[in-house]
């Protein structure tokens, strides 16, 4: 551990005492939230299998080898760390395959277009048309037919944070070729671009037709729309993408048994699976590893808590959701013992708090739980909370749990190739599996269950 990360951690720690205002119940884990803290600060195992990930297997797409290498490795991961009953649970994802793709400004100008197609997205040999550039729906709604038809839409959206924004890469393919759209141009759903695309699923509705997509740079999307003010501007577009059918996958899942209720589960996890480009770090190799050394920690501290802590790899979030209807679907009626779940799919930037979703007594016992990582600033916890891969189980009424961050620069990376390990800073994914190891731990261990 280096010695400033170890003097910023000792600075947190001085907050670290005794929970005021806490129960006594929750007060008698402050002590060995104490030492999970400690453990997590001090540890570089961690880090060092996310670097092993990114470096060795790197990009993890759905239907790929290298996603099925990093099964293979998860698994014997999860037994070098310790974790019991590893096993891998069979799950069928979508086969998408992106080929070569060329985007070009033909008229008025020529330049080439930096571009990545979006994930699902049918090919196209060449298709050379007119662009029109929108903001909003509402702006090409009002463009009509008369105005769509036979050109190529570029969704030049203004970015108002992901929630709202995403819905042009998701649905604009679709709302356009309904118009007569012949390919869609979308900028990327990101805040900050340095001449990077950013890729994601798009979802083709069935009353229309499938049309090619593409990203573009937020730059390039600004000048389009800029020469589309002053007159027409054609651009030609290429690409290779296809869809191949389904492929074999898994999901990874490993255990520490409960001492007292092995049957009753705290699953916290994140997925394995990203996109094609970059490293797959931040989105999600950090939610993995991140959970995985947080279960690795509690076993090397000797800690065993009353109930089974369940650290599960899915599959396939990016681009189907197959894996978390798998996990759905191997638990069956067991569903009854799960206790809550946890996902960290938002990267590893200094970690806030908690999202939660359960009722509001449960909402009011987690906010007390939050208190044990007030040292390390990670308290804080908020109505609203899980994530994809946990939904099915939300959905069916286990208390869900995500992992919050400052959030400062994730969707500068988020999709794009400079998804890297260089972005996560360790001693901040050190503080991750801090927070992630604590609330998993008392969770699995308060006397009284959560649900």
């Amino acid at each position: 551990m280096l010695f400033c990360d170890l003097m910023k951690w000792v600075a947190g720690l001085v907050a670290f005492g005794v929970v005021a205002g806490a129960g006594e119940t929750l007060n008698a884990y402050r002590e060995i939230s104490h030492r999970i803290v400690a453990a997590a600060m001090a540890d570089e195992e961690g880090y060092a299998r996310l670097a092993e990930l990114c470096d060795r297997i790197g990009n993890r797409l759905s239907g790929s080898e290298a996603l099925e290498r990093a099964v293979k490795w998860s698994q014997a991961q999860m037994k070098e760390a310790g974790l019991e009953s590893v096993t891998a649970i069979p799950v069928k994802v979508p086969h998408w395959v992106r080929g070569r793709e060329a985007a070009a400004i033909v008229a008025p100008v020529e330049r080439k277009l930096n571009i990545l197609g979006l994930g699902g997205s049918v090919g196209t040999a060449g298709v050379t048309a007119e662009v029109v550039a929108v903001k909003s729906f509402e702006e090409i709604d009002r463009l009509g037919r008369k105005g769509v038809a036979g050109r190529i839409v570029l969704y030049n959206a203004p970015y108002r944070g992901y929630g709202s924004t995403v819905a042009y890469r998701m649905a604009g393919p679709s709302h356009a070729a309904r118009l007569g759209a012949v390919a869609v141009l979308v900028r990327s759903v990101t805040p900050v671009s340095l001449a990077t695309p950013h890729t994601g699923s798009l979802e083709y509705d069935a009353d229309a037709p499938e049309i090619p997509a593409a990203a573009v740079t937020v730059e390039d999307a600004e000048m389009i729309a800029r020469l589309c003010a002053k007159g027409e501007v054609k651009v030609h577009l290429e690409m290779d993408d296809r869809t191949v059918g389904e492929a074999e996958s898994a999901d990874v899942v490993g255990e520490i048994p409960g001492v007292e209720f092995p049957e009753e589960v705290v699953v916290i996890g994140g997925h394995l699976d990203s996109w094609d480009v970059g490293q797959g770090a931040q989105d999600d190799g950090v939610g993995v590893m991140a959970a995985l050394e947080a279960a690795s920690l509690i076993h090397k501290l000797g800690l065993r808590p009353r109930r089974t802590i369940r650290v599960v790899f899915f599959t396939n979030e990016e681009n189907g959701g197959a894996g978390a209807e798998a996990y759905r679907e191997w638990i069956g009626g067991r569903i009854r013992t799960h206790i809550a779940a946890i996902e960290m799919d938002g990267g590893a930037e200094r970690p806030v708090g908690f999202g939660f979703t359960g009722t509001a007594a449960e909402l009011e016992k987690v906010r007390e739980a939050g208190l044990l990582l007030d040292g390390i600033h990670a308290e804080a916890v908020a109505a609203g909370g899980g994530g994809a891969d946990i939904a099915p189980l939300i959905r069916d009424g286990v208390p869900g749990l995500g992992l919050r961050t400052v959030g400062t620069h994730y969707f500068d990376w988020h999709h794009s190739a400079a998804d890297t390990l260089d972005k996560v800073d360790p001693y901040d994914f050190r503080l991750n599996v801090a927070a992630l190891a604590v609330m998993g731990y008392w969770l699995a261990d308060e006397p009284g269950r959560l649900n």
